[in-house]
């Protein structure tokens, strides 16, 4: 119950590793608004907190839509006045390659960078409300720390979130707000079969199991091993961790 009497706030919490931390901070006692583009997938995420006795409310949101991150704030700062976690997660693969349209590289840059930007800044006092307690997750990637030569646009939006989240964790430190980033390896999710799938032939598994050989560990990671490392960050455990983009990946970043 490290999130007792909290609320947090999630984007991309309808499914894999969004509601994997969706689920876990309402394990920890928080409140946890649950916002994603599907507004169903949100519900259920909501409904399952519910069946294990938690807190939680669903929004839809379309966090590249600037207008729509302000007035779902207003909302929050209406209803609850604080915000103790913030969870930018929202995030998609882009397109890959060189050969993209302007529209494909907008979208990526909507929604990996320009949605977690104005996100953080439109809850700077609410979560300055929290009297030291506030806490700023970004997902970012081992690809926004190393190269990915077959997903530039990719790596430039995380590698973005890297320099966002320390900027901003110089920025809000003094004001009691941490501010860090997660930089998950291969996760079994939805969106890693997209990611990996993105090139016309491409075999998925064969891509997916030549890039898991590069991890120590040998395996690809659970959406719960990333809400454990969220749910560490979100809480006082990590009290004295500001700044950190810190790699879940089963060693892969070791290499």
């Amino acid at each position: 119950m490290r999130l007792e009497n909290r609320i947090a706030l999630v984007t991309a919490g309808g499914s894999g590793m969004g509601r994997a931390a969706c689920v876990r901070f309402a394990a920890e006692g928080a409140h946890v608004l649950v916002t994603d583009l599907d507004a169903d997938a949100a519900k259920e995420t909501v409904s399952q907190i519910e069946t294990a006795g938690g807190s939680a409310e669903a929004h839809q949101l379309d966090v590249a839509d600037k207008a729509a991150v302000t007035s779902l704030i207003e909302q929050v700062r209406a209803t609850h006045g604080v915000l103790h976690v913030l969870y930018n997660h929202a995030g998609i693969p882009g397109a890959s390659g060189l050969d993209i349209s302007e529209d494909q590289f907008d979208l990526a840059v909507d929604v990996n960078i320009k949605g977690a930007f104005f996100l953080t800044a439109a809850c700077e006092d609410l979560l300055q409300a929290a009297d030291g307690k506030g806490s700023v997750i970004f997902t970012a990637s081992v690809s926004g720390i190393v190269g990915s030569p077959l997903s530039p646009l990719y790596s430039m939006t995380k590698g973005g979130i890297v320099l966002l989240m320390k900027s901003l964790a110089l920025k809000f430190g003094p004001l009691g707000i941490r501010v860090n980033a997660i930089c998950p390896g291969p996760i079994a999710t939805p969106m890693l079969p997209q990611f990996f799938g993105r090139d016309t032939g491409a075999d998925v598994s064969d891509v997916v199991d030549s890039f898991t050989v590069n991890v120590p560990l040998g395996r690809q990671g659970q959406p719960e091993e990333i809400a454990a490392a969220a749910a560490f960050l979100a809480s006082d455990d990590a009290s004295f961790v500001n700044g950190v983009p810190l790699p879940v990946d089963g060693g892969y970043l070791a290499r």
